[in-house]
């Protein structure tokens, strides 16, 4: 089991009282914690909820092209961390509007991925980009749009990203290839 010293290094300071924390094994708990030593506040290590959504416009996606660390210069689409006082519709529209300049119409949730070893918890809709041009916000080198055949899929930011965005293609493909039979079969009658 990694620890939370193994990924993040040193105890830090009780946000309670201000004294040192230990890594600490309590009645009942699977895993140490982390539990103050002077007010024995136990403080909980939990994942980071990241927010974000795929915008559509006649079959192609925008993503864009980060002008921030971690992952500089590699593709993504719009997202980032949620906040405390905003739902995760909230985030995703907020994200969007402040990394492309554009106010989505979100769709249906498209996934929840998850990776241990960074804490993080990726919640990804689905999303309808309005007419306009889309304009890069400052955590944005560039913006494209992308078929989904000319996704850079050894380019993109993360695995969460990867896996979104193949959710995203295997349900596009599926739409496209139905309205395209549709279209067979109302043409043959």
């Amino acid at each position: 089991m990694t620890s939370y010293f193994d990924l993040f290094g040193e105890p830090r300071l009780c946000h309670q009282c201000g004294g040192r924390l230990g890594e600490k094994l309590l009645a009942g708990e699977e895993r140490p914690r982390l539990v103050c030593r002077d007010c024995r506040f136990v403080h909980y290590v939990n994942p980071k909820v990241v927010v974000g959504a795929i915008p559509e416009r006649r079959g192609r996606v925008l993503l864009l092209r980060r002008a921030i660390e971690p992952r500089y210069g590699t593709w993504t689409f719009p997202s980032g961390y949620m906040e405390v006082d905003e739902s995760a519709e909230e985030a995703a529209l907020r994200e969007t509007e402040e990394e492309v300049g554009l106010s989505l119409t979100l769709g249906p949730l498209l996934g929840v991925y998850s990776r241990p070893g960074p804490g993080i918890v990726a919640v990804v809709f689905s999303a309808r980009a309005p007419n306009g041009r889309p304009r890069c916000g400052h955590e944005a080198l560039e913006l494209a749009w992308f078929e989904a055949g000319s996704i850079p899929w050894d380019d993109l930011a993360f695995e969460t990203t990867r896996w979104a965005l193949r959710d995203w293609v295997a349900l596009h493909g599926t739409s496209r290839r139905r309205r395209k039979a549709r279209a067979g079969s109302a043409a043959g009658l």
